[in-house]
Parts: C-alpha cells; structure tokens; sequence
C-alpha cells in the first residue's frame, strides 16, 4: 500500500510540475517567442535549465522549509502527502477554468497549513512570517511600480527600442562544412540590446519560478519519511516542467499568453525583473511565495505610476477645482500620448506583426512631472478593474479553501 501511494505521489507531482512547467514558460519567453527572437523549442531548452539552475540552488530552500518547518517531516505520511499534492493540483485546476492566475504557492502552503492545524503541530511563528512576507511582498513591488512608472518609465521608453524580426534573430550559415551562427543582419545596435534584454530577463524569469515552484510539485514527497531525497525531488520537479515546457506551453507561446499581449515589451521586462527579484530574495529565505502575484502588483504599480505624472504630488494628495482631473489607470503604460511620442510596442502587435507607428523626425523633449494635461489614455486597459477583482478574490480564496478542506480531511477522514 505504501509503495502504491508513492507511486500516485509521485504522479500527481509530475501532474502539478507538468501545468506549472507549461504556463510559466509562456509569461517567461512569450515576448521573446512572439518577436521571433528565440524558437519555441529553444525557449522550453531555455526554461528548463535556468528552472533546474534556479531549482538546485535557492529552491532548495523552499523545498526545506515546505517538507520539513512548517510542519514536522513526520507528518508527511504517504497518504498526507498525496492529499496535499491533490490540492495543489486542484488550485491548477480551479485557475485553468476560470482563467485566473491562483497562486499555486499559496494553495500548497494552505494544505500543510491544514494538517498542520489538524495534527496540533503548526509552526506559528514561521506562518506568521510567511504571512507577513505575502503581505509586504506585493506591496514593495507596487510601490517599485509606482515609483518606476512615475519617474523612469517614460525616460527608459524614449532610449529602447524592440522590433520583430523575418527571420530569427540568432541564424544559421551553412554554406561552409559547419554551420556557423551569426546575428540577424537587420538588427541595429539598439535592437541587439532590447533583444538580447528580453532574451536574458526570460532566462531570470525561468531561474526565478524554478526556485518558488519546484517544492509546490515535491516537497510533500521529500518530507514523507524519505520517499524523495531534496536533489531526488529537484530532478523531478524539473523533469515534469520540461515536459510541460515542450508540449502544452507550445501553445500558450503560439498565443504568447492572454493575460501579457497588450503589455508594452519594456514594461514586461521591468515586470519580470522586478517580481522575480522580489521571488528571488524570498526563495533565499526559503519563503514560499507567489510569481504571480508581484508581477501582477508591479503591473498595477507601473500602470498607476505612468498615469500619476499628469500631476504632482501635492495635487494627488490634495485634489482641487483647479488641479488636473487625473484618471489613474493602469492603461496609460499603452499610450506614450502625452509626451505627443508614439507608444512602444506590445507584446501582442509584435507577435501580429503589426507594424508600430513611426516616431517623428524630431522627438519632443519629454514634459516634467505635473506640467501637462492628463495623459490620452487608451482604451485598451493592461489590468481591468473586474479581473483584479476577481483575481485577488481568487489569490485569497484559493489557500483558504485549501486550508479548509485539507483541516477537514485530515480532522475528520484520516
């Protein structure tokens, strides 16, 4: 019986890897598939060993904390750990069919969470610092948001520069006995650098979510009485998000990925530094926490902070009938309007190949904070008040549930 409920662990580990595998490679090198800059088969190579660099070193201390300080590695008995992996699985699930990013992270802590409250042996003071660390997480990315959108957004916008190449960036020549790669020649100088950037912050975005994500698939197993040793369960971890990489994330990199194709290529990257640096710092720490959710918050940060410049701070603190009338939406990172400049690209007019509007011969000097008109803010909005509704629903509602119904089957059915 103990080698059969290894056996179903073992599977519902490779399941959960398998869907993490295949939608984190979309948010990590969509942009970078869609502008023709990587293919999709190298964009999975890619996400799998920077997920397995990131896995064997910082993740190995989420992996410590989720199978063993939580709650007593004791506690993780076969059947324990194939119910808490059946959760984990079940907030995949549950965020598929309502097209909301549940935090995987989350969910699984909430499942220990219960057995520990069932069991009496809850480490409380380490949930009070994971707590608190999802708490303070979220909003220090909004606030690097605010503060990037505000100040620097428009100048880094002005200096980037992002195209969509015919054919790949890196090619082949093969007109010699060995094939010898070069640079595709229609890039200039400025596009090298903006191309190279979405390709290495893809690979940071990879090494980031191998580190917060590989204990979500294993960590139960490595805590149950030895089933997996933490190297064991990194390869197996790594192994199940490969398989996802290389099949189902083909399609969300063919789509380059609902939620991130009207987000501007130079917002997407400062989103990916920013909420896999603030994921980065956390893993360290052997802090679970959600991918999802500070990237998410750095969107709205950004968006807030772009729309904000239309005033200065003493006029958003203290509005007037003589202040401007700003709207602050998180829809202004799509117009550059009012510095009268063009916006950058979207991720999704590059993966359309849709051609972006040419900036003028002479680029006006960009106005300061508060000096002009709200901006002309377009209507298509990188973050509808609606769907953060429902996904800040989604994001608490997912581990609480998670905390309840793992209680009750650990209370009152094993």
């Amino acid at each position: 019986m103990v080698v059969l409920l290894t056996v179903v662990g073992i599977g519902v580990a490779i399941f959960v890897g398998f869907n993490i595998g295949g939608s984190s490679t979309g948010v990590a090198f969509g942009p970078a598939v869609g502008s023709r800059l990587i293919r999709k088969t190298t964009a999975g190579a890619l996400f799998v060993g920077f997920g397995f660099l990131g896995a064997w070193t910082v993740g190995r201390e989420v992996i410590a904390t989720m199978s063993s300080s939580i709650v007593p590695a004791a506690q993780f008995t076969p059947i324990a750990s194939v119910t808490v992996l059946f959760f984990t699985g079940a907030s995949l699930l549950i965020s598929n069919l309502y097209g909301v990013p549940a935090s995987t992270s989350m969910t699984a802590v909430g499942a220990i969470v219960g057995l520990g409250l069932a069991s009496g042996t809850l480490n409380e003071a380490l949930m009070f610092v994971i707590v608190s660390a999802w708490i303070v997480a979220p909003l220090t990315c909004l606030c690097i948001g605010v503060v990037t959108g505000r100040y620097l957004y428009p100048y880094l916008d002005r200096h980037t520069a992002f195209t969509t190449f015919t054919l790949h960036f890196i090619q082949l020549d093969r007109t010699g006995a060995i094939p010898r790669p070069f640079i595709n020649r229609s890039a200039s100088l400025q596009d090298t650098i903006g191309s190279l950037s979405v390709v290495i912050i893809g690979c940071y975005m990879a090494f980031s979510a191998g580190a917060s994500n590989a204990a979500n698939a294993v960590a139960p197993l490595v805590g149950s009485g030895g089933s997996l040793t933490v190297s064991q369960g990194v390869l197996l971890a790594v192994g199940a998000f490969g398989l996802g990489s290389f099949t189902i994330a083909r399609r969300t990199l063919e789509t380059v990925g609902d939620d991130i194709t009207e987000l501007p290529i130079l917002a997407s990257l400062i989103v990916s530094l920013v909420g896999g640096t603030v994921i980065t710092l956390l893993s360290s720490f052997g802090i679970p926490a959600s991918l999802a959710v500070s990237t998410t918050s750095t969107i709205i940060g950004l968006g807030w902070g772009r729309a904000s410049r239309a005033a200065t701070l003493t006029e958003l603190a203290t509005p007037s009938p003589a202040s401007p009338d700003v709207t602050v939406s998180t829809g202004a990172l799509v117009t550059s309007r009012a510095e009268d400049v063009p916006a950058g690209p979207t991720i999704g007019d590059i993966a359309r190949e849709e051609k972006p509007p040419e900036k003028p011969d002479e680029i006006p000097a960009i106005p300061d904070v508060g000096a002009v008109g709200p901006a002309d803010i377009d209507r298509r909005s990188l973050f509808d008040p609606a769907a953060a509704r429902r996904i800040v629903t989604m994001w608490v509602l997912t581990p609480s549930l998670a905390v309840v119904a793992s209680y009750s089957v650990f209370e009152f059915l094993l």
